[in-house]
């Protein structure tokens, strides 16, 4: 019997502005994976819209005249949900905004696309169309056709930094943590932060979000967690108790120091099609702490993290995946169990405890 491609992702479009429906609109249908079922200037329109078809995604602007897009995203939340990306300006305001948006229930936020150059506006298609593929399977859509991609090679983490000398004897240290997420992530990222105790051992997180937007990322966090949530500076201690998050548009990497560990922040080229890369921070911690680290990858679709999450293994580190039934998206988790690169997969609800179970089974080994 024939099999047939899956339909199209239906994208609606909603932003007030012209120029960027009409920007969105062409970037979305470079895409032969989605189509646009509309564009609308602003929520009630979408509203007239969606009573005609519904769509498998819908493209955000918070900024809305009449109904602002919060109060939409609420209502489709509270209604119908409906897969939501959040496409947002570069300001402070609409940073806390958009974290605020994907507590309310929104799956991905990404930059509104700057058309500088034919670059940018590559760049800016790559990621807008994989978080739509990625948001539209959080709705429980099977995935659709392989992606166009930007020209160029995918990059790896050698593009950043050296393998790992697994041969190297590595010294006994205080536990430390590594965990990489994409599409889902600051939800599945809040609750298992919020489940640490304060003297959680040192963390350090890779989440896929657009320059500006971690750091209110992490703010929120911070009021929320009982550990320290920051987002990282170049050559912070990391400490018991505290955790960094990467900045957007930025590598971070382990590099160890006596006992512990300092986190260097890089610019660089893009690493598995990502910048900040949990690839790069997995290597950087295979490399660096080997056996005194736990890996975690959570949801996120793609595979960045899956590869040098194997080098993590192979460096004596437990590596752990979220399990599929808690995932938004079973994308990298699943490219990790693929490649043989992961130990056990754990239930989000299990992950907290899995991480002091870690902490507390490497101190007692330490102090025999």
């Amino acid at each position: 019997m024939a099999s047939f491609p899956p339909e199209p992702v239906k994208v609606l479009i909603v932003d007030d502005s012209a120029s960027a429906r009409a920007m969105l609109r062409a970037i979305v249908e470079t895409d032969p994976g989605l189509c646009v079922l509309g564009a609308a200037p602003d929520a009630f329109a979408a509203v007239k819209m969606m009573k005609l078809e519904l769509p498998d995604v819908i493209l955000l602007d918070l900024e809305l005249p009449g109904m602002d897009g919060m109060t939409f995203l609420k209502r489709i939340m509270a209604q119908r949900p409906i897969p939501v990306v959040v496409c947002s300006g570069f300001t402070a305001g609409g940073s806390d905004q958009s974290v605020a948006a994907m507590e309310a229930g929104a799956v991905d936020v990404i930059l509104k696309p700057q058309a500088r150059n034919e670059q940018a506006r590559m760049e800016a298609q790559v990621r807008i169309c994989d978080a739509l593929r990625a948001a539209s399977q959080s709705g429980g859509r099977r995935p659709v056709q392989a992606a166009v991609r930007a020209p160029g090679a995918k990059l790896s983490a050698d593009e950043v930094l050296p393998p790992p000398n697994l041969s190297k004897p590595i010294p006994v240290t205080e536990p430390i943590v590594v965990i990489g997420a994409s599409t889902g992530g600051t939800e599945a990222l809040r609750q298992l932060l919020v489940a640490l105790p304060p003297d959680a051992p040192a963390i350090a997180i890779v989440q896929h979000m657009p320059p500006g937007f971690t750091a209110a990322f992490a703010r929120r966090l911070d009021g929320l967690c009982q550990v320290r949530v920051n987002e990282a500076s170049d050559g912070v201690m990391l400490r018991q108790g505290e955790v960094v998050i990467a900045p957007g548009d930025h590598h971070i990497m382990l590099r160890r120091l006596s006992g512990g560990y300092r986190v260097t922040v890089a610019d660089g080229p893009y690493v598995s099609r990502h910048r900040p890369s949990v690839d790069v921070l997995f290597r950087s911690a295979a490399t660096a702490a080997g056996p005194n680290a736990l890996g975690i990858i959570l949801t996120g679709m793609g595979d960045d993290g899956a590869r040098c999450m194997g080098e993590l293994r192979a460096s004596g580190a437990h590596t752990i995946a979220q399990d599929e039934a808690s995932s938004v998206v079973y994308g990298m988790p699943r490219e990790a169990v693929r490649m043989g690169s992961v130990v056990q997969s754990v239930a989000l609800d299990r992950m907290a405890a899995a991480i002091m179970g870690f902490a507390r089974r490497h101190r007692t080994g330490v102090q025999a």
